[in-house]
């Protein structure tokens, strides 16, 4: 027999939707906005506690600081840098998660450092790293086959290959741009 296969239906909450709720009892995992794309300490606490609510993995989304543009705009930092701003969202979301006697399971990287840490594999061990440093050995949400893949499976996490059914993909594999129809 065959053994059976699962599908994690993921979220990404707490980014100030006005789904959040809906999506949540739809879920079995909740990447939570961490602070740097979106998200402050009050939408952290209530993604949290509705997550628990309803029984949903809790997982950091740390993305780039740029609210302006939602985290979508790439940008060039130092390898350093971006492991200090990963890790230091997970921080934040891990302290509060721990306030309310959970912990977190996953991370997912958001948006455009998502997108640069899969084609690169230094920026992606520099986000392997900032991971690494606060939940070392956790599931990691990433693009199957690319430089996160790698970098996580190096860093020792578990990789879940993640798929967007609500977008489109290029034939390498990458996502196509959100400004294309």
């Amino acid at each position: 027999m065959k053994p059976m296969l699962t599908i994690d239906l993921n979220a990404d909450l707490g980014e100030g939707g006005s789904q959040d709720a809906a999506l949540i009892r739809l879920a079995s995992s909740a990447n939570i906005a961490c602070g740097g794309h979106a998200g402050d300490e009050t939408t952290m606490r209530a993604t949290i506690d509705a997550a628990l609510e309803a029984s949903v993995a809790i997982g950091a989304h740390p993305g780039h600081e740029d609210r302006e543009f939602f985290g979508r705009r790439e940008m060039a930092l130092e390898p350093t840098a971006v492991a200090d701003l990963v890790s230091r969202q997970i921080e934040r979301l891990a302290g509060i998660a721990a306030k309310s006697g959970a912990q977190i399971h996953h991370v997912k990287p958001h948006g455009a450092l998502y997108n640069q840490a899969n084609r690169d594999l230094a920026l992606a061990t520099a986000v392997a790293e900032g991971v690494k440093r606060v939940v070392p050995g956790c599931v990691f949400y990433v693009p199957p086959g690319g430089a996160l893949a790698a970098a996580g499976t190096a860093a020792g996490f578990i990789i879940r290959a993640e798929g967007f059914v609500d977008r489109r993909y290029r034939s390498d594999g990458s996502l196509v741009p959100r400004s294309e129809a």
